[in-house]
């Protein structure tokens, strides 16, 4: 925490680092449409133009308002371009899919839609396995952040609307080893 603002450095340098690759794909863009060809190497160079297939996989309960348990498989997105890439350029997302995105420490979570096709439901997970905030049908291709209320240990993206559907709301468990509560 930086005791001048307040504010939480990790989410600061996702910020600015999102501008940055923003700032970075607009300059290639630019570049290509004046027909300039090479363009300063780096990280956000090579523009993410599909999908991502192969992340490990497990399973993922949230025990809903009901006591219902609702089973998801998630694909677990451990690695920064993993995490960079989530959803993106997916035609579409089973209701017993998703995608889990663990973070190193708690933080508040930022998120966006850039290059996603389909509506998420983002579920906002702390530490301990309870959802400390959702994020329910998100525009797809919107640049807007989302972000967490608090500082949250991972966040779920799921089938646009599923939350609503299946009464996950607020204050339910979330069970899967990322959580004290895991198994």
């Amino acid at each position: 925490m930086d005791e001048m603002t307040g504010r939480n450095r990790p989410a600061k340098r996702r910020r600015a680092r999102a501008r940055s690759v923003l700032a970075r794909s607009v300059l290639v863009r630019c570049a290509m449409a004046l027909g300039v060809t090479a363009v300063a190497a780096g990280p956000a160079a090579a523009a993410i133009t599909q999908a991502q297939h192969g992340l490990p996989t497990e399973k993922l309960t949230i025990i809903n308002q009901k006591g219902k348990p609702i089973h998801f498989t998630v694909e677990v997105a451990t690695t920064e371009k993993q995490q960079e890439i989530g959803l993106m350029f997916r035609k579409n997302l089973a209701a017993d899919h998703g995608m889990l995105f663990p973070w190193q420490a708690p933080q508040v979570s930022e998120m966006w839609m850039k290059n996603t096709l389909i509506p998420l439901d983002m579920v906002f997970i702390r530490a301990d396995g309870t959802i400390d905030s959702i994020a329910q049908d998100t525009v797809p291709h919107s640049l807007r952040i989302i972000r967490s209320h608090g500082k949250v240990a991972a966040t779920l993206e799921l089938q646009g609307g599923i939350t609503a559907k299946d009464d996950i709301d607020v204050g339910n468990k979330v069970i899967a080893k990322q959580f004290s509560s895991g198994q």
